[in-house]
């Protein structure tokens, strides 16, 4: 039987895609004990094998690692949950991607506030749940006539897409929310109550009564690190200042440092139009703002130059792929975590942070831009 090792941190709703098709499979996949969030997934063995410290990951017996849990459901999966024709397939990935790339940014935008996890924004999880509501509705007309999503029978469609939802479902869609979506309504119970989501899942509990933000959760999550009180303080002092300022506010449990660097420089030309690069990128991450600080670089001349940054944002991994909206730009650079522990991060947080120095190939610093 196949077997691996599957990192991640207990009731992570994507870990339990491949825990569900495991299910299905009969792949035997250990979840490793002693694994910490923010420690484990930080060290120098778990970042050979993962460069980007993202969890869930997976390491096969014969020494295969696998990040992104999509991937390692299909993975783990049998032929039934992959699809047996090419037209099944390609559904299947389409609601696989669909399930990702629709629903779960909104997903998040709604769910996310009432676990204390981002700040609460009105406008913003009013419009969530208009577009939420639209789209959930295309999922319940497809399921008026069909049991699954794909098929006869259960696939990773199904597995991908109750995953999604089970924040949903356990949060805010309550009996009257649930009300306009029978159809939808009935294939999640019928998928929760098979025996192999339920060895994974246990008795899952429908919301009884939509969850409403709590401000107090926010704040216990923010801790010491305030966005917010650090931008304004950057803002105001010499950096000599707010650096330190920095250091000693920082909260590396809650807050992760990214290091991104523009992956096509040999195509930059004039220096003003690198700069509107860079310009235009934060517009477009305009609704990142209120979490997240930058300050993004220009080494080098005209013909001769380089973009690179560095970013502070709430959470342990990319922000950028919790909305569609964020993944216009993020895809034409390197991303690298920073370790907030080492001199190195240290030494190239203040180098961006004061707009000092050279860029790794030795080209002067031109302008930068600051995100707050």
């Amino acid at each position: 039987m196949a077997s691996g090792t599957l990192y991640t941190y207990p009731g992570n709703f994507r870990a339990n895609k491949a825990l569900i098709a495991a299910q299905y499979s009969g792949f035997n996949i250990n979840v490793a004990s002693g694994f910490v969030f923010g420690e484990t997934n930080k060290s120098e063995s778990f970042l050979k094998k993962f460069p980007l410290g993202k969890v869930p990951a997976f390491e096969s017996q014969d020494g295969q690692y696998i990040a992104e849990s999509n991937a390692i459901a299909y993975f783990v999966a049998n032929q039934q949950l992959r699809g047996n024709s090419d037209v099944e397939k390609a559904h299947i990935l389409q609601w696989m991607s669909f399930a990702d790339g629709e629903i779960l940014p909104l997903s998040c935008t709604i769910v996310f506030p009432v676990l204390g996890i981002i700040q609460y924004n009105k406008q913003a999880v009013d419009h969530a749940k208009q577009e939420l509501n639209a789209i959930l509705s295309v999922v319940n007309n497809h399921l008026l006539t069909r049991t699954f999503l794909v098929g006869e029978k259960i696939t990773l469609a199904d597995i991908v897409l109750a995953c999604n939802l089970l924040h949903l479902y356990e949060n805010i869609c309550d009996e009257t929310n649930r009300k306009p979506f029978q159809n939808l309504n009935r294939w999640f119970v019928t998928c929760i109550n098979q025996p192999q989501f339920k060895a994974v899942l246990g008795d899952f509990k429908m919301c009884q009564k939509e969850c409403q933000v709590d401000p107090k959760k926010f704040a216990e999550f923010q801790r010491t690190f305030n966005m917010d009180d650090f931008k304004r303080f950057y803002s105001n002092n010499e950096e000599a200042k707010s650096i330190p300022y920095f250091w000693d506010k920082f909260d590396k449990e809650n807050y992760s440092i990214w290091f991104g660097e523009y992956k096509y420089s040999d195509e930059l030309t004039k220096v003003f139009m690198s700069a509107n690069l860079i310009g235009g990128m934060y517009q477009r991450l305009d609704k990142m703002r209120k979490q997240c600080f930058a300050s993004m670089c220009l080494f080098g001349t005209d013909n001769d130059s380089t973009i690179s940054g560095v970013w502070v944002w709430r959470g342990q991994d990319l922000a950028f792929q919790l909305s569609p909206d964020w993944q216009i730009d993020y895809e034409t650079y390197d991303w690298k975590k920073l370790d907030p522990d080492s001199e190195e991060t240290k030494a190239l947080v203040a180098q961006y942070f004061s707009w000092t120095g050279n860029d790794k190939n030795g080209r002067p610093f031109n302008q930068g831009k600051i995100f707050k």
